[in-house]
């Protein structure tokens, strides 16, 4: 009788194992490059933007790849092609972004995340484009959370006023009107944006309204709405409105878009902008929250 159960046992796994729909679900953690770009397109172990490949950085990690240069319209299709990849079917998804990266992620989510998604097999050719997994499709993605390190959803006043001597079609996006105008900020499929705002600016940065991280002031990396930007600082600055943690409303009445939470606020000053091709910076705290959370 023992040996009997034992096979009915294994009869039974084995027709669980083989059974369509039943395969194990796994979980990615993205990361969605800003301005500069730098890793190769299409290669998600490519990780140049950001710092050693070797560096823990949240659970199956993934660089999802964009040149960084044009404008998010154009470069979108990348970031939709790492979500089909590995945040369709069983898989679920963790995004990391970084600066211009928040905003792609916000542009993608507001007018492709209501969309009809093909299933993906999770296994990208060369240039990134994974196969159909079973044929089906599903509405958007899968995915936990987003967490913006100095997010520039909201643009800055730095691509404003040409201190980006620049013509590339990014830094036009980066107009705070455009980048507030570009999208529905509030439309995120009831996906949490968790905020990161970095304050260790320079004398440079001035021309960005209350506290800054050298090029994202604290009105778009805290995720504030409206169609401009404000001043907006630490609760040691008596000379601007304080940034509030969480989904508060701020200091004199202005409120964060729907679904976005400061999670950090740089109170001490110490984080700049840049990841410095070492994980540094404000995106230090954000890989930090990602190793400790994405699990």
């Amino acid at each position: 009788m023992r040996l009997l159960r034992m096979m009915m046992g294994l009869c039974l796994l084995a027709a669980v194992s083989l059974t369509p729909g039943l395969a194990s679900a796994t979980n990615y953690t993205l990361w969605i490059n800003g301005r500069t770009g730098g890793g190769t397109i299409g290669n998600y172990n490519s990780f140049t933007y950001w710092g050693p490949s070797s560096t823990a950085a949240g659970v199956n990690k993934k660089a999802v790849n964009w040149d960084g240069y044009n404008s998010i319209s154009s470069q979108s299709g990348h970031i939709r092609d790492a979500l089909d990849c590995f945040c369709t079917g069983n898989n679920w998804c963790y995004i990391a972004t970084h600066s211009a990266g928040d905003m792609m992620m916000g542009y993608v989510l507001a007018n492709y995340g209501g969309s009809a998604r093909v299933k993906k097999n999770a296994s990208p050719n060369s240039s990134g484009v994974c196969g159909n997994s079973d044929g089906s499709s599903q509405t958007g993605w899968n995915i936990k959370w987003v967490r913006a390190a100095s997010g520039a959803g909201g643009g800055s006043e730095l691509a404003d006023y040409g201190s980006w001597a620049v013509g590339d079609p990014l830094t036009k996006d980066l107009k705070t009107a455009t980048a507030r105008a570009m999208y529905n900020h509030n439309t995120t499929r009831n996906i949490w944006f968790y905020m990161y705002a970095g304050a260790k600016g320079t004398a440079y940065s001035g021309i960005l309204p209350g506290q800054d991280d050298e090029a994202v002031a604290y009105h778009s990396s805290g995720g504030v709405a409206g169609s401009s930007g404000g001043s907006y600082c630490n609760p040691s600055d008596w000379f601007c409105n304080d940034l509030t943690l969480g989904t508060a409303a701020n200091e004199g009445g202005s409120t964060k878009w729907s679904y976005h939470s400061v999670s950090f606020r740089d109170d001490n000053e110490a984080y700049n902008h840049y990841a410095n091709g070492n994980w540094q910076g404000i995106v230090s705290v954000v890989r930090s929250a990602m190793v400790s959370s994405a699990l």
